[in-house]
């Protein structure tokens, strides 16, 4: 494959990612409003480490280095 389609799809595939954060991003702070509006604490603990470690595993499970996939996503929950 040529330089010039592998470049194209990459920026494609950066597009795709840049939306998805977006779309997460969205979410989670539906997720702080729906806490807020319940009274419930914002940071759980436990339903983090759920989260971090599904991910965790479904990256490993995709040849992926999950720590740094769950840095990706501490870093989006900020």
């Amino acid at each position: 494959m040529p330089l010039i389609e592998i470049r194209a799809k990459i920026e494609k595939l950066d597009a795709q990612i840049l939306n998805l954060i977006e779309q997460r991003t969205a979410l989670a702070k539906d997720v702080l409003d729906a806490k807020k509006a319940l009274g419930m604490p914002i940071n759980d603990v436990e339903q983090n480490k759920v989260v971090l470690d599904r991910v965790a595993n479904a990256a490993t499970e995709r040849g992926l280095d999950g720590e740094s996939v769950k840095r990706v996503l501490r870093y989006l929950s900020r």
